[in-house]
Order: structure tokens, then C-alpha cells, then sequence
């Protein structure tokens, strides 16, 4: 017999809706509290959002990003981001990076003088280093920047509610909508909280917890609707912590081996990474909870169709696409 992991007994019979008022009271003070702290200390935004410099650099010594960085650090820059370029059509004794640097308070970029302090720092590591461009980015383009992905965040939980609709009933959609939406903004809530570095790459992770956290809810889904049909006079709370139950291994095994490749890189993958692993790793931990303790206590609390209805509702052309 083939040895299977299990993250869970084979047979569980825990009571997921028991403490269900107090667990959704839970999430909506999440919410709030971070609406809140958006709304009252805002975000530490990256040079993304906020403008700034970014200044290219080339050598043929190797690019040494820590030694770099000590070599900027006393120049008081603010917000500055080190990155080395890999690109196939370099020569092999080509080594280049990149240089950002955050405009100061009520600057558009970094000024000349600035941007001269930094070369002068760079070459005194590294007397072979050249500066072939120079690039800003002014306070207009940024606010087109956080406007784009506050509609990419919105339209992809849309885009997801509807997929979830045509697949399953209006119940479905609602509770996946609500359950995105809380994981999102808790996340967000925690960069506004402690002020964390807010760019790109956060809004790249945001995006990818959605699609993490839409993938556990929709296989809970199936094996619902699966159970309604089977059970068709169990009551639909019973009906829904059986379901849970019976995908509770698979829950697990996927958060864990998840939380296996994201963990190592949070501790030693480095400062450039760190926000989006940081983002991803509250993501697994946040979208568990939230396809239980969110998606589901939604659509329990909205109420389902039983019975004939039930069935009807399930045979429509979307109910077999694969997940």
C-alpha cells in the first residue's frame, strides 16, 4: 500500500462553524483596523509610488551589491534599492545594476548634486564603475502607478467572483469576494501598521495571495456542492464542516509545502525579496483562514439551496469546468 503524507488524521469531525459569529467579529475588526491605519498613518511607499532616481551602472568587476550598499548607507539617501542586471547578451567581464534612489519630501527627483555624492561613494569601491544613465521618476507617473494597482487588485477579485459564479451560484461568488477582499486588506493593513516598504513587488504578492487563497476556497466549494447533493437533509452547517473536514489534509499540505520554499527565503533570500516573501508567507497563513472562516461563514450565513434546487443549480454549463 502506497504511503501517503497526512498532515491530518484520515478522519476528522472538528467543528469549524462552532465559535462562527465570533471568528467572522474576528475578521471585520482585521478589516476595520486596517482600514484605519491606511486611512490614518498611510504607507511607507517605495520608489514605485513615491518617484525618484535610478541610476545604471557598469563595470567589469563583478557587482558587489552588500559592498554597494555600505558605501551608500552613511550618505543619508532615504529609501534605496540595489539590484544587479542579468541579461544573455552581456559580455562576460560586463557586470551591471541598478541604483534607485527615493525622492526626498516635496522633490520630484534626486538632485544633481546627489546624484554626483553617490558616483563619487560608488567609485571609491570601485574605481572601473561607469554611470551610463540617469533616469527619474516624477510624483505624476507614480500616482498613475498606485492607481493601476489598486484597479488590478479590484478587478482581478472581480474578474475571480465572477468565474466563481457561472462555476457554482451567487452564494459562492459573494463569499470568495468578501474573503479576497479581507485578505487584501489585512495584509495592506499590516504594511500601513509597521510601515513597511510599499512597491511593485507588494503589489505583485497581493495578486499572487489572491490567486493562493481563490484555489483552497474553490476545492472546499466543490466538495460542498458534492455533499449537498449527497446529503440532501443534513443541515447546511453540518453539511459544510463535513466538507471542511474531509479537504482538511489537503489544506494543510499545501500551506506547509508552501510555507517550505517561502520561509527559507524570508531569513536568507535578502533585503530585495524580503517584502514580497514577507507579503506571501501572511498570505498563506491569512487565505487559510479565510476560505474557512470568511468565504464559508458568508455563504452559511446567506443560506443555500436545498434539495431539487440544489440540483438545479448545480447542472449548469460552467459546473464542470476544471478548477
Amino acid at each position: 500500500m502506497a504511503w501517503r503524507l497526512r498532515l491530518a488524521p484520515e478522519k476528522t469531525n472538528i467543528d469549524f462553524f462552532r465559535l462562527q459569529w465570533i471568528t467572522l467579529g474576528f475578521s471585520a475588526l482585521l478589516v476595520l483596523g486596517s482600514l484605519l491605519s491606511m486611512a490614518t498613518l498611510g504607507f511607507n511607499f517605495g520608489i514605485d509610488f513615491k518617484g525618484g532616481t535610478t541610476i545604471r551602472t557598469e563595470s567589469t568587476q563583478a557587482v558587489d551589491v552588500a559592498a554597494y550598499r555600505d558605501a551608500l548607507s552613511g550618505l543619508g539617501l532615504g529609501d534605496v534599492t540595489i539590484t544587479e542586471v542579468f541579461d544573455p547578451t552581456f559580455r562576460a567581464d560586463q557586470h551591471v545594476a541598478q541604483v534607485r534612489i527615493a525622492a526626498q519630501e516635496g522633490q520630484e527627483a534626486v538632485s544633481p548634486e546627489t546624484i554626483a555624492v553617490v558616483e563619487e561613494a560608488l567609485r571609491a569601491i570601485d574605481p572601473a564603475i561607469a554611470f551610463p544613465s540617469v533616469e527619474s521618476v516624477g510624483p505624476k507617473v507614480s500616482g498613475e502607478l498606485v492607481r493601476t494597482a489598486f484597479l488590478s487588485i479590484l478587478g482581478a477579485c472581480l474578474g475571480i467572483g465572477l468565474y466563481i459564479w457561472m462555476r457554482f451560484e451567487w452564494q459562492y461568488s459573494l463569499g470568495t469576494i468578501v474573503a479576497l477582499l479581507h485578505d487584501v486588506i489585512v495584509t495592506a493593513g499590516v504594511f500601513s501598521l509597521f510601515q513597511l516598504r510599499f512597491d511593485l513587488t507588494i503589489v505583485a504578492a497581493l495578486l499572487t495571495i489572491l490567486g493562493y487563497s481563490v484555489n483552497d476556497t474553490v476545492v472546499v466549494f466543490d466538495r460542498l456542492r458534492e455533499n449537498l447533493l449527497k446529503y440532501k437533509t443534513m443541515p447546511l452547517r453540518d453539511v459544510m464542516n463535513l466538507s471542511v473536514n474531509e479537504t482538511l489534509s489537503r489544506t494543510l499540505v499545501t500551506a506547509g509545502t508552501t510555507l517550505l520554499a517561502l520561509i527559507p527565503l524570508l531569513i536568507f533570500g535578502g533585503d530585495v525579496i524580503r517584502g514580497f516573501i514577507f507579503a506571501m508567507t501572511m498570505g498563506v497563513f491569512i487565505g487559510t483562514y479565510s476560505s474557512v472562516y470568511v468565504a464559508k461563514n458568508i455563504v452559511l450565513w446567506i443560506g443555500l439551496p436545498r434539495g431539487d434546487k440544489a440540483k438545479k443549480a448545480s447542472a449548469n454549463q460552467f459546473a464542470d469546468i476544471d478548477a
